[in-house]
């Protein structure tokens, strides 16, 4: 082999299944398992393959690794901006990034039960309709080492994972996040929990910005404004991110922001 592109194996790969979940979308997704606890979902199995005399005795297993295809990324990074980063970019072999040559995912998920060819697990950090490439148990005593060193992680946090920030709502904040939970279906006060709870420093990846009277998150189009006191990050209320010339337009989403705007006033 010398290394031209020309002498590569080419590798065939097929999924086996797909994932079924609440997320439509990778910022519905959560960044780790950790951070999905208790979060459903579903792997279903391909028919007539076979599948379910493969997945026979996996049931003993309370935890498995899915190995499974990041289907909606279009390209590779070398260098990402992990979330817990304090000094940088990164190479991206050195990180947990969906941005890879070869889009291939792995997650620890908690294995609940297997029915036919469907089998129902809890933290899911997985979107909606992810092809699953390969199911595998998880061995503690062969794929567990708490003694094991998290490279750059232990001088951005030496407490890896680290507590997580108390996210609280303020009254206007929690009613905001209530309406537009039942006016658009947007689960928004668990996405700001979620994405905060990880820290408040301005970072790219999680869209915060910092203004002269507070913090800011963006979630889809909503504004999320908050301060921070130690670990303590207070929500105090929410607006639309679309400009006013924007919510003069016809059509969806502009009708639902314009009755928002009704509802709560800026200003109020």
């Amino acid at each position: 082999m010398t290394g031209s592109s020309d002498d590569l194996p080419h590798l065939t790969i097929e999924p086996i299944g797909f994932v079924r979940t609440e997320a439509r979308t990778k910022v519905d997704a959560p960044r780790q398992p950790a951070a999905a606890s208790e979060r459903p979902g579903r792997i279903e199995l391909l028919p007539g393959r076979n599948f379910e005399h493969a997945a026979e005795d996996l049931g003993e297993w309370p935890l498995i690794w899915v190995v499974f295809w990041f289907h909606l990324n279009t390209g590779w990074r070398p260098k990402v901006l992990p979330p817990r980063s304090t000094s940088g970019r990164k190479g991206v072999f050195a990180t947990r990034a969906p941005h890879r040559p070869n889009p291939i995912g792995l997650s620890a998920v908690r294995l609940d039960r297997i029915d036919g060819l469907t089998l129902h697990i809890r933290d899911v950090d997985m979107v909606d309709g992810t092809p699953v490439l390969d199911l595998k148990p998880y061995v503690a005593y062969s794929d567990a080492h708490p003694d094991a060193a998290s490279g750059w992680l232990d001088r951005a946090a030496p407490a890896d994972p680290c507590p997580d920030f108390d996210v609280r709502f303020e009254a206007l904040a929690d009613a905001q996040a209530t309406w537009i939970a039942t006016r658009t279906g947007l689960a928004l006060a668990e996405r700001i929990r979620a994405t905060l709870a990880l820290g408040p420093e301005p970072h790219p990846y999680r869209r915060i910005r910092r203004g002269a009277d507070g913090m800011t998150l963006a979630v889809k189009e909503w504004r999320v404004c908050f301060v921070a006191a130690g670990r303590t990050l207070q929500v105090r209320s929410i607006r639309s991110g679309y400009r006013p010339a924007q919510l003069a337009l016809d059509g969806e989403p502009f009708a639902t922001h314009r009755a928002y705007a009704l509802a709560f006033p800026p200003g109020d």
